[in-house]
């Protein structure tokens, strides 16, 4: 069955580091545009980068520009968030998502908590 499985969150200090992982099994990672998620207390979701299916096109939130890098590699059928500069306002529920024209399927998340 499909699966994406993210890990790598946890508690950093304010400009700290950070690299999220997403381990996707399933279907054709290759075939699929990817993206990162967060969603922070009494937000809604919001899409934080997202890398076409051969991780040459890649877009950013405003929030996060210069500071995120999204990537994948397709071989391993992984896709990747190195996050740098961190700030308070970046904690929240990191998801991951894979998207065609025929659907999308979500990650269960993972925690990033930026705090001192």
């Amino acid at each position: 069955q499909v699966q994406l499985v993210e890990s790598g969150g946890g508690l950093v200090q304010p400009g700290g580091s950070l690299t999220l992982s997403c381990a996707a099994s399933g279907f054709t990672f290759s075939s699929h545009t990817m993206s990162w998620y967060r969603q922070a207390p009494g937000k809604e979701r919001e899409l934080v980068a997202s890398i076409n299916r051969f991780g040459v096109a890649t877009t950013y939130a405003d929030s996060v520009k210069g500071r995120f890098t999204i990537s994948r590699d397709n071989a391993k059928n992984t896709l990747y968030l190195q996050m740098n500069s961190l700030k308070p306002e970046d904690t929240a529920v990191y998801y991951c998502n894979a998207y065609r024209a025929t659907g999308d399927y979500w990650g269960q998340g993972t925690q990033v908590t930026v705090s001192s």
